[in-house]
């Protein structure tokens, strides 16, 4: 049974990575090198996917997996997507069940590398893999809900299938570092994220300086007034942000709102407001 004292000490570790300085290399290794210990395996590799949905092996917790993964990956394959050849039959194009595990989202454990049905669903992976001295592998999903970001695999050097509690924790392994890395993806989208968010925040600023202006020109309640505003825009096709820095910059006939027959006499200005003059911006806008 795994010691208890060593099971925490590595999810500490795990925890102690998600930091600002975060190294999505070392820690999948570091990850990969802890598996093998926990679970007492001869040798782990992880597969991770790229932005194009392609799965790369990114660590091994030694060098044979990493020649062995490197070997399945899909990209180094011929035609992995020959229709001839489903997923789940076999398959001189599959890349083994890491790779398998990747696609369906589901483990694949107690793959017995000796047996017949394995050389020929995956021959020339099973065929590297009994030349590198494993009988026996498991792979399990990388996955966080319905989003999959690759997969762990084991190796064994021995035919002993693998036990519950170490079914278990490997998929608990599996999981930590699918947080973890998805963690760092959103932090690294996060300064884009930002940007877009203060943009956000300075259109609305304006948005809300022209329903101000609106309603003390029109002499309405901001809310109607906003309500005239956001229906006008809508109806030409403008982008409420680009409208309202015409209106609170002067470069907007505001009583053109009021030409329009579908907003009623309950959105008539009072006497005597003062429109502004037509904005050039807004009005090739409107063309468009």
């Amino acid at each position: 049974m795994t010691s208890v004292r060593r099971l925490t000490e590595v999810f500490v570790e795990v925890a102690d990575s998600l930091s600002d300085d975060f190294d999505t290399i070392d820690f999948v290794q570091r990850l990969a090198q802890r598996c093998a210990e926990l679970l007492d395996i001869a040798t782990v590799g992880i597969l991770l996917v790229d932005e194009h949905g392609t799965p790369h092996p990114l660590a091994a917790s030694d060098e044979s997996t990493r020649l062995l993964e490197l070997f399945a990956s899909p990209h180094d394959q011929a035609s992995p997507h020959d229709q001839a050849f489903p997923y789940d039959q076999a398959s001189p194009y599959d890349q083994g069940p890491c790779v398998e595990c990747f696609r369906t989202g589901d483990a694949r454990v107690d793959v017995d590398l000796t047996a017949p049905i394995t050389r020929t669903r995956w021959p020339q992976f099973t065929a590297r893999a009994v030349e590198a001295g494993f009988v026996r592998t498991h792979a399990f999903p990388m996955r966080l809900r319905q989003r999959v970001v690759g997969a762990l695999s084991l190796f064994q050097r021995e035919s002993t299938p693998i036990s519950e509690e170490d079914r278990l924790l490997a998929q608990a392994l599996a999981d930590i570092a699918t947080i973890a890395i998805l963690q760092q993806r959103n932090l690294e989208r996060g300064q884009a994220e930002r940007v877009q968010l203060q943009t956000a925040l300075t259109n609305r600023i304006v948005i809300e300086q022209a329903k101000g202006v609106l309603a003390e020109r029109w002499g309405l309640s901001v809310d109607d007034a906003f309500d005239a505003f956001r229906r006008y825009a809508r109806a030409h096709h403008l982008r409420l942000a680009a409208l309202a820095y015409d209106v609170v910059h002067g470069d907007f006939d505001t009583a053109a709102i009021f030409r329009e027959p579908r907003f009623g006499p309950e959105f008539a200005p009072r006497s005597g407001s003062n429109g502004g003059p037509k904005s050039r911006r807004s009005a090739g806008a409107e063309g468009s």
